[in-house]
C-alpha cells in the first residue's frame, strides 16, 4: 500500500498566510512604485465580502495590482527564491517541519496541497523536501510571462479535494490502495480531511477544532 502525507501549507506549516506577503515582497523587491495602487485593494475585499466576486477573482485582482499583468517568470525567480528562504526562516512551525520529517522517515510520499500559487509554492516545497505539490496554477504565456489568470479553480475547499483525486488518478493510484494522512488548520479543508484515512487538525481554527472533536480527528498544537 502506498502511504501519503498531504499537508495544507498556509497556517498549517507556516505560521501566517503567504499569499499577500508574497505580493508585497515582490512589490518592495521589484517595483515599489506599485504601492500607489494600495488604495484600490480594499475595493476587491469589499466586492468579495458582498459576494460580487469570487475568492479566485479577488486573488487575481490583487495580483494584477501588486505583481503586474505580465511579469516574466525569469525576472521573478530570484525574488521567489529569496521569499521562500524567508518563509522557511521566519514563518514556519518548527513542530510542523519535525512532523514532515517523521512522515518521510515512515516512508510516506509527501504532498503539499495549497490554495497558494504554484508560482512560489514550488520553491517552498523544495526546501521542505516535498515530493509533489498541488497548488493554484497561473497561466503563463508563450513568452514566459505570468498572467493574472488562474487555470481551472482556486485550489481551495472542494476544489482542492478534486485536485487531490486527479493527482491520484495521474499517479495511477486507486483510492483503496493508498493510505492518506492529511493535515490542515482550517475548516475549508474539511473535504480533504474527510477523504483521508487519518485526519489531523493542526493548531486549528475554532470551527475546525469543534469539527475535529466531533469526528474524533487528532488535534495537534504546533505553537
Amino acid at each position: 500500500m502506498t502511504k501519503l502525507a498531504i499537508y495544507d501549507m498556509d497556517r498549517t506549516i507556516t505560521v501566517r498566510g503567504t499569499y499577500t506577503p508574497f505580493l508585497f515582497h515582490m512589490v518592495f523587491a521589484r517595483a515599489p512604485w506599485r504601492l500607489v495602487f494600495l488604495p484600490l485593494l480594499p475595493f476587491g475585499f469589499i466586492g468579495y465580502g458582498l459576494k460580487l466576486i469570487s475568492r479566485k477573482d479577488l486573488k487575481t485582482y490583487n495580483q494584477r495590482l501588486l505583481l503586474g499583468s505580465k511579469p516574466s517568470v525569469a525576472q521573478l525567480e530570484p525574488h521567489i527564491e529569496r521569499y521562500a528562504d524567508k518563509v522557511i526562516q521566519t514563518n514556519s512551525y518548527a513542530k510542523a517541519i519535525v512532523q514532515v520529517e517523521a512522515d518521510r522517515a515512515e516512508g510516506r510520499k509527501l504532498v503539499l496541497a495549497t490554495a497558494s500559487y504554484e508560482l512560489y509554492v514550488n520553491a517552498i516545497a523544495t526546501r521542505l523536501g516535498f515530493d509533489d505539490i498541488i497548488a493554484t496554477r497561473l497561466k503563463i504565456d508563450e513568452q514566459g510571462q505570468v498572467l493574472p489568470e488562474i487555470i481551472g479553480e482556486n485550489c481551495y475547499d472542494v476544489a482542492k479535494l478534486d485536485r487531490i483525486k486527479s493527482f491520484l488518478d495521474e499517479q495511477g493510484l486507486a483510492r483503496e490502495s493508498v493510505h492518506i494522512r492529511a493535515y490542515s488548520d482550517h475548516i475549508s479543508d474539511a473535504p480533504m480531511l474527510d477523504f483521508a484515512d487519518e485526519a489531523v487538525a493542526t493548531t486549528p481554527t475554532p470551527k475546525l477544532r469543534a469539527l475535529a472533536k466531533q469526528r474524533g480527528w487528532k488535534i495537534l498544537d504546533w505553537n
